[in-house]
């Protein structure tokens, strides 16, 4: 890695501490200068603004979460363990829900479906692989697999996002991928195990 990307990894990786711990609208551009110990033209070299960073923090995050992803991709486990990894990791840690507060905002609704653009451009071709096993399993037994997985995955953020679902969203939510995959009612019942504790 060349010094200056390394520099600007650094300073990703400062912005992302400082909007966990204070949050987005309580870190500014001067708290992160100091952290850093950098003159603020070095900070407006790598970034145009707060807001650019934010977006660099959360591609930052989706790459972290794909890699751990593809991690779970290729264990020797089975199909619903491997769904349900793979799912997990696509899913933000404990301390980074603020950050994911932040896009729900209506003032930040283009940046809201960046995410969700970048998210399922991440998610999509690699939650697809699990569900190729699946059919090749026998578990699941349908075509045009990157389609239905991208709206198993648009179906999960509208129901999920603000984390208040009920059981009964669950049940129906489970309902729902079964359909879509061409699988068995039952066969993906494990996925509560996501999901239920919400």
């Amino acid at each position: 890695m060349k010094k200056g990307e390394k520099r600007k990894q650094e300073l990703l990786g400062i912005a992302h501490r400082l909007f966990l711990e204070r949050g987005y609208e309580n870190t500014s551009v001067d708290d992160i200068i100091e952290e850093a110990g950098i003159a603020k033209g070095t900070y407006y070299y790598y970034f145009e603004s707060k807001e650019q960073t934010l977006e660099e923090v959360i591609d930052m995050m989706l790459d972290q979460m794909a890699s751990a992803a593809e991690m779970v991709l290729g264990m020797n486990i089975s199909i619903q363990e491997k769904l349900i990894g793979v799912m997990s990791c696509f899913r933000p840690e404990e301390g980074e829900h603020g950050i994911g507060e932040v896009l729900h905002r209506p003032e930040n609704i283009v940046m809201h479906e960046k995410t969700n653009a970048k998210l399922l451009k991440r998610a999509v071709p690699i939650l697809s692989k699990v569900v190729e096993q699946a059919v090749k399993e026998g578990i699941a037994a349908c075509e045009d697999i990157e389609e239905r997985v991208k709206i198993i995955l648009l179906i999960s953020s509208a129901l999920f996002d603000d984390d208040k679902s009920s059981e009964t969203n669950v049940r129906v939510y489970i309902d729902v991928i079964e359909r879509i995959l061409y699988a068995k009612p039952g066969s993906f019942a494990f996925i509560e195990a996501i999901v239920g504790g919400k």
